[in-house]
């Protein structure tokens, strides 16, 4: 199988080209730019520039697209939406379009923020009491409850999926951390490991995800031709605080450096605002007989040894 990963260079780009590799599959990373010692199947193709999607599609003619490239700078894309609808809708768009030519299947990577983390948000998810902390079942969003994106970024990647056919596959997902790029887990390593003190927001709520096990899923989807929408996290949900404490507690650090703050306390407030409760339920997943991912716990303590020890 021929697989394209945009978003190559990122933390899940990265895990992806590897697990991709490891399936067998003759895999192409592109990346917005390029730089000294990058690897031979990788090429720097700009998704927003409809030019040169259309051509590297047409020259690699894949069997399949997995689609992570995106802004994902939450209060970057509120400030300037413009950048953010070019880099997560239409971005989208060009890929969806390339693939329609060449009859290549898309995979595409959206996220937990398409929901604004309130009460009821309809759908077969009505019959819950709410989805909040407490309510209802777990109160996970189902993949059939109804978006409602509080900010830019969520809104951008709302419209990607609106780009796809319906013989696509989306993934939605949440809060990834892993070894490569920037993420919550090596901020707070990096942070606490110098003894700098954090405040960290207690009610926000969601589901850690770790980029290699959330590859490693993606790759089994796209192997087997799933079509259709999936959330994929890693079971189990925390705060941002929460997380933030696991994770020094995991490396042996100081917890009293991590202290609860609330959202509406943060100083200066975020340009974007966050759902308080974007937990999702792998409902899908479980339906189709395929298997959740571990407990977050389990790859949070691997890869906090791993940091640790690099």
């Amino acid at each position: 199988m021929r697989v394209a990963v945009t978003g190559a260079g990122g933390q899940l780009g990265r895990e992806l080209m590897q697990a991709h590799a490891a399936w067998g599959h003759n895999v192409t990373g592109w990346v917005h730019s390029s730089a000294p010692g990058d690897p031979a199947n990788q090429v720097v193709v700009d998704v927003t520039s409809r030019d040169q999607v259309l051509v590297a599609v047409a020259e690699l003619e894949p069997d399949v697209i997995v689609h992570t490239a995106a802004w994902t700078d939450v209060d970057g894309c509120q400030q300037d939406p413009q950048r953010a609808m070019a880099a997560n809708g239409l971005g989208t768009r060009n890929v969806a379009e390339a693939a329609r030519l060449v009859g290549a299947r898309v995979c595409y990577v959206s996220t937990d923020y398409v929901f604004d983390g309130g009460g009821d948000s309809g759908g077969p998810g009505a019959g819950r009491i709410d989805c909040r902390p407490g309510g209802g079942v777990d109160g996970g969003y189902w993949e059939a409850d109804t978006p409602n994106p509080l900010s830019v970024y969520g809104r951008t990647k709302l419209a990607g999926e609106a780009e796809l056919d319906p013989g696509a596959t989306v993934v939605r997902t949440s809060w990834v951390c892993g070894r490569h790029g920037r993420n919550f887990v090596r901020t707070v390593l990096g942070r606490t490991g110098q003894g700098i003190a954090m405040k960290v927001v207690d009610d926000q709520f969601g589901c850690p995800t770790f980029a290699d096990d959330l590859a490693a899923l993606i790759c089994r989807l796209v192997a087997e031709r799933r079509p259709g929408l999936f959330h994929v996290t890693n079971q189990g949900y925390t705060s941002w605080f929460g997380l933030a404490c696991e994770t020094v507690a995991a490396a042996g650090l100081d917890e009293s450096l991590i202290t609860s703050i609330s959202t509406d306390d943060l100083v200066p407030a975020r340009p974007a605002p966050r759902p308080r409760w974007s937990v999702l339920d792998n409902a899908a997943l479980r339906a189709s007989g395929l298997p959740e991912l571990s407990d977050y716990h389990e790859p949070l303590e691997r890869l906090v040894k791993e940091l640790c020890n690099s």
